[in-house]
């Protein structure tokens, strides 16, 4: 099967995601910028996940993009990929109600860690259901740094959500940095 229906299905389930993330963020009752302050946890929480949907949209775009062909295993893949990406309003939501806690920061934390996962899972998948000299072959040989980092990362952010939900919530900011430095090698590896 072709990667075409498996992209058009996951923009589609990404579009719904993120939807959901913003009809979440309430209306202001009132007039001036001051009513927003109550919300601003809310926003903050909206925003970072917003930025990571966004990361895994267009990481995923670019796996598929790379690959030839998708299997019955990198459908499963997918699935299980948007099965945590779906979680995110969820826990977002949890973060707008009950603000920057041990266990909101930390549950926000692991659901990264298993998007992360996911996408990993999903790699290899791909790698699988692909000959040796599909791009995605080559993408694999000369990349992974970024996602073990990523992974690395989460994990210390989620044992320093403990005691320091902030200094985690910053960790969540550098990975999503991290990220949005744009890696060439996927269009130059695609377009040859």
């Amino acid at each position: 099967m072709k990667t075409d229906r498996l992209n058009a299905f996951t923009d589609g389930v990404v579009a719904i995601i993120i939807t959901i993330m913003v009809l979440e963020l309430p209306v202001p009752r009132g007039a001036g910028m001051a009513v927003l302050r109550p919300e601003l946890t809310l926003f903050g929480a909206y925003a970072l996940s917003f930025i990571k949907v966004g990361i895994y949209w267009f990481q995923h775009h670019h796996l598929l993009q790379a690959a030839r062909r998708v299997d019955g295993r990198v459908l499963l893949a997918n699935l299980f990929f948007l099965f945590w990406l779906s979680l995110i309003p969820f826990v977002v939501r949890w973060v707008g109600e009950a603000g920057i806690t041990r266990d909101t920061v930390l549950a926000f934390g692991v659901l990264m860690l298993l998007c992360a996962l996911s996408v990993a899972l999903l790699r290899g998948a791909l790698l699988a259901a692909n000959d040796a000299d599909a791009p995605i072959a080559r993408l694999a040989a000369t990349s992974g740094r970024k996602g073990q980092t990523t992974i690395t990362l989460y994990l210390v952010a989620i044992g320093v959500a403990f005691w320091w939900p902030l200094v985690a919530v910053a960790i969540y900011f550098i990975v999503a940095a991290v990220w949005l430095v744009s890696d060439k090698r996927f269009e130059q590896m695609v377009d040859q």
